[in-house]
């Protein structure tokens, strides 16, 4: 090898060391950006140049033309990547049940000394005072009063569970929106990763990292499958339908329902349907047939059906506000409770909320009611002069003009029109109101007899109705409470639940940060690690430029001695 060719070996090892110490520099000046993947050199020996090929050779006489810049490859493990996105999309999941259980126990206020069961023990200890005394207008007043004081509790509670619902259905438009940014960002890095890898020179590696990024949050939003073809292209399936193919957008869209709750569903997959001008809706039947996600399914790790943030909040959510009337015990039937109910955290603690208001609405009304009667017509009589002179037809008429008789029917009346289904039903939270009556003047709940006797008999029917075990809190369960036994019945569901979602997602999100540490001494950057390499190829720098300095000088003897 000549001493000019030798100087070209160096000045190639001189330009390696230098890339490689680029490399090393990007490395370490971006340890700390999300999503960066650790850069690795890759050194290759350029082409031999071929002296002499002679048949009669043992070898062939070839000289080396340095060293070459093979390529910068990205050091990731596609398994480990596949494990963690798993991973990360069932914590999600999880955390946001556990986050709507929490919820839910903080709006009932257990954990504080203004919780609702203060409410419903206040209203117990009223009756007690009420039936001690039932003719006083004290006992009388604080029985009303409390009364009073529960449903207002019970109507706040149950707003802000449905507050909490809207959140959640914010929530949805907010990740169905991400979900779509992720989609055209996905397809815009598709298309400058294989217009840069095209030649087979340069790998894209900047934006492969901003694409793997944006799968890792995708990732946490919703069960997605991938996977890269020859060309670059990523494509991206969400819950086994194509969201992203090489450079094509599927758009997913939502659906609003009659109670403003938003449905994902895909467009792509259905037929639409289109008005006299032309413009294309779509039916709820048609919205079924295409939505994201099958919310019916047994919830199982197994199956998988149980990852993706966006389930969790839908799961949760639900599709409505729920009241009593599709929960109770007798009404309706366990099949169909666990179908449109049971999953969704939201409407189910609504329900059995509602219908413990419901519970200690009807108890309270079937006790009071005969009384109430009583207790009318004899202020009927003190209050109209000569009533027993009237026809039956004029009695009528100044009743009605004195006290309607509705308004002593109950202690607590229904607000507007609701679907009765008889005595005992239609008592909802948001239809309750305690008698205008009682409240203005709750000395009219006097409990004396026409024979001027104190009606303790009543009362005490009351003090039982509270004790009496009648009520289950839904169809899937045996147990039978009292009026006050419910409600601890409820409380310690959700605690118990709460405690093994938390449970869950705990364990998840071990599971989660151990596949992530698992990933990150991989493709993550380690500043030691990295340092050593720039110790090294700044070493290689100088001993390609020792060579280059020996090679010149000797070049310059030889010019000096033998020059012309």
């Amino acid at each position: 090898m000549s001493l000019l060719s030798g100087l070209y070996v160096g000045t190639t090892a001189l330009k390696v060391a230098n890339d490689a110490l680029n490399t090393t520099s990007h490395n370490i000046s971006n340890a700390d950006t999300a999503g960066y993947t650790r850069q690795q050199v890759s050194q290759s020996t350029r082409n031999f140049v071929m002296i002499s090929n002679a048949s009669t050779q043992v070898a062939a006489k070839q000289t080396g033309l340095g060293v070459q810049y093979a390529e910068t490859r990205q050091v990731r493990s596609y398994f480990l990547d596949q494990n963690y996105r798993r991973e990360a999309g069932r914590s999600a999941f999880y955390e946001v049940s556990y986050e709507a259980l929490i919820h839910m126990q903080d709006l009932l206020g257990e954990s504080s000394p203004l919780n609702f069961g203060e409410a419903i023990e206040e209203f117990w200890k009223s009756i007690q005072e009420f039936a001690n005394d039932p003719s006083s207008a004290v006992t009388q007043g604080l029985f009303v009063s409390k009364a009073q004081t529960l449903l207002e509790r019970a109507k706040k509670v149950y707003k802000s569970m449905q507050d909490y619902q809207n959140n959640l259905n914010n929530d949805v438009k907010k990740y169905v929106d991400k979900l779509n940014d992720y989609g055209k960002q996905l397809v815009e890095l598709n298309k400058q990763i294989a217009n840069i890898e095209c030649s087979g020179v340069e790998n894209a590696n900047d934006y492969r990292d901003a694409r793997n990024y944006i799968l890792d949050q995708m990732s946490e939003l919703c069960n997605i499958t991938y996977g890269e073809d020859i060309d670059g292209y990523v494509s991206v399936q969400i819950e086994g339908v194509e969201f992203v193919k090489r450079n094509v957008f599927y758009e997913m869209k939502l659906y609003e329902n009659d109670n403003g709750y938003y449905m994902p569903f895909w467009p792509h997959i259905i037929e639409r349907s289109v008005d006299s001008n032309g413009r294309t809706f779509y039916t709820p039947e048609e919205v079924e047939q295409g939505k994201v996600f099958d919310l019916e399914r047994e919830i199982s790790s197994a199956t998988n059906t149980d990852i993706g943030r966006l389930k969790g909040i839908l799961l949760a959510r639900g599709d409505h506000s729920a009241d009593y009337s599709e929960i109770e015990p007798g009404r309706v039937n366990v099949d169909k409770y666990n179908r449109e109910i049971s999953q969704s955290i939201c409407m189910n603690v609504e329900a059995e909320f509602d219908l413990l208001i419901k519970n200690i609405v009807t108890a309270v009304n079937g006790v009071l009611k005969k009384v109430a009667q009583d207790a009318s017509e004899s202020y009927l009589e003190k209050n109209i002069p000569n009533l027993e002179d009237m026809t039956p037809e004029q009695q009528e008429a100044e009743k009605k003009k004195l006290l309607p008789k509705e308004a002593w029917d109950k202690l607590f009346t229904r607000i507007d029109v609701w679907p009765s289904d008889g005595e005992t039903g239609g008592w909802s939270i948001n239809n309750i109101m305690v008698n205008e009556m009682f409240r203005q003047q709750p000395a009219l709940l006097n409990m004396i007899n026409r024979d001027e006797e104190v009606n303790h008999e009543t009362v005490d029917r009351l003090k039982t109705a509270f004790d009496e075990e009648l009520y289950r809190l839904n169809p899937n369960t045996e147990k039978r409470s009292s009026a006050k036994g419910y409600y601890e019945d409820f409380v310690g569901q959700i605690a118990n639940t709460g405690s093994v979602t938390k449970l869950l997602y705990e364990y998840q999100l071990d599971m989660q940060e151990e596949t992530s540490f698992a990933r990150e001494q991989i493709h993550g950057v380690s500043t030691d690690e990295e340092l050593q390499f720039m110790i090294k190829f700044q070493n290689a720098y100088n001993a390609a430029s020792r060579y280059i300095t020996t090679l010149n000088s000797m070049l310059e003897n030889l010019i000096a001695q033998f020059g012309a």
